[in-house]
């Protein structure tokens, strides 16, 4: 009887020991402090293994001269607690060469299922190419970390190797009003590879280009807050091949977008414009079907803003309730004036309305422009409308939660007006730094022909991923 007594104790002691780790606020899906290799602070020159679990704790640095490996498999957690962020300085990098078999992926601290958008800061890439303005910094960095140059001779700087990367639940807000983006990019030179790229479940943007010269491939931005492709203050990279999903429930206050495209923060005429080209997007808005989107602050498919001159062709955008907005005079003057942007050769599937313009635009001239160049299509969204563009049903949220979309999706089109049409003589494609970047043998619009190229390494599903 004595030992049955002391039996039960024991039992006893275990279980409310394992209650009590359970309940322990932001501790994550095991205990930190007995299997987490902690990351904080200035890194000094090392290597991440897959055997190993890492945490990211607070605001934590490769600085200048300091190299970052992370072999592929590994996993990294950032820290809801302390809000961790993982930043390369300048001159600083992280050689992330993760493989299809094996991507890389930084993620959230917290329990499968549990995990949500903004659930730490993401990834900060700092480099010294050039930007259009003077001094800047990446917001809620503190203290505040400077980015790029205003002058060109270090247009290739190299930040490392970000490739088979997957950046989930990030940007946090570090300070009020100022949240982190899933990837952010300042002044980031074209020496950095960044290829095979997806970010999901973010509390801001997903890809941010601050200035910069920096390329890419094979970009997924999914169920982001605000926009999906960010771009500002004279970036002037490429990128051909990218997919955006939309989650109808998630949408800031602030209009989201697919694109959102600025030169600055005001409209002054300053110099090197935002030019970025992209080529071979796919966008798959909130609207499934009809013309809801679930949530009203959900805006343009391509918004342009305050001179910019970004360059989108080859691509196709659904699902948006409007497919464009030019919002400054001298964004009109860029495109249809002097020809320093081009949006050409689009399918714009857009339900509700063709187009917005600012104040002092003309819509008309906008509509004009635009359509001269573009296929828009303006109806209630229908299954039957999105085959008829190649793209599959599947592809779209719809009702579904964020836990119930589908793990590993077929983005192969099928068919349809996207299956063709592909065009690469825009005078864009024959400038240096972009003629040998491109792959100009692809024949069909948008991101995807009859090659899934997120098979194998991307997750559609993390919110109940188990690491």
């Amino acid at each position: 009887m004595k030992n049955l007594f002391v039996y039960c104790l024991f039992a006893f002691a275990i279980l409310a020991s394992a209650c009590s780790t359970d309940d322990s606020p932001n501790v994550g899906p095991v205990d930190p402090e007995s299997e987490f290799v902690q990351l904080s602070g200035d890194l000094s020159t090392q290597r991440l293994t897959k055997d190993k679990k890492y945490m990211i704790v607070g605001q934590t640095f490769v600085r200048s001269g300091q190299v970052l490996t992370i072999d592929p498999g590994t996993v990294i957690y950032g820290e809801k607690r302390s809000k961790g962020t993982l930043i390369v300085d300048r001159g600083g990098k992280i050689i992330a060469r993760g493989t299809k078999e094996e991507p890389i992926v930084m993620t959230s601290n917290q329990r499968p299922g549990e995990r949500d958008r903004g659930d730490w800061g993401g990834l900060v890439i700092i480099g010294n190419a050039q930007t259009n303005q003077t001094n800047p910094n990446i917001e809620g960095i503190d203290p505040p970390v400077s980015f790029g140059r205003s002058d060109a001779t270090q247009n290739n700087d190299d930040s490392g190797v970000y490739e088979f990367l997957r950046v989930e639940f990030a940007g946090i807000e570090l300070s009020v009003n100022n949240e982190t983006n899933s990837i952010t990019m300042g002044g980031v030179g074209s020496g950095t590879k960044m290829e095979n790229c997806m970010v999901s479940f973010g509390g801001d943007d997903g890809f941010e280009w601050f200035g910069g010269t920096v390329n890419g491939k094979n970009l997924i931005s999914f169920a982001m807050w605000d926009d999906d492709f960010d771009v500002d203050f004279g970036y002037s990279g490429n990128v051909q091949f990218g997919l955006a999903v939309r989650y109808r429930g998630y949408a800031d206050q602030s209009e989201s977008n697919a694109f959102e495209c600025d030169n600055g923060p005001n409209d002054n005429n300053v110099q090197p414009y935002t030019t970025g080209t992209f080529s071979n997007i796919t966008v798959i808005g909130p609207i499934a079907t009809g013309t809801n989107p679930g949530n009203n602050n959900f805006a343009y498919a391509v918004d342009l803003r305050r001179r910019t001159a970004v360059t989108i062709t080859n691509s196709v955008f659904t699902g948006f309730p409007r497919a464009l907005r030019m919002n400054q005079p001298s964004v009109f003057e860029q495109y249809a004036v002097l020809g320093n942007g081009f949006i050409e050769n689009n399918i714009f599937f857009a339900p509700n309305e063709k187009f917005r313009a600012g104040t002092d635009v003309d819509v008309n001239a906008v509509a004009n422009y635009i359509e001269s160049r573009n296929t828009v299509i303006n109806k209630p969204a229908s299954s039957e409308e999105h085959e008829a563009l190649g793209l599959r049903q599947d592809w779209f949220f719809g009702t579904r939660l964020t836990n119930q979309y589908p793990s590993n999706p077929n983005f192969t089109i099928n068919g349809g007006l996207a299956a063709s049409g592909a065009k690469f003589d825009l005078a864009k494609f024959s400038e240096a730094g972009r003629a040998d970047f491109f792959d100009k043998s692809v024949t069909f619009l948008g991101g995807f022909g009859n090659t899934d190229w997120t098979d194998g390494w991307a997750e559609f599903d993390p919110v109940d991923k188990e690491y």
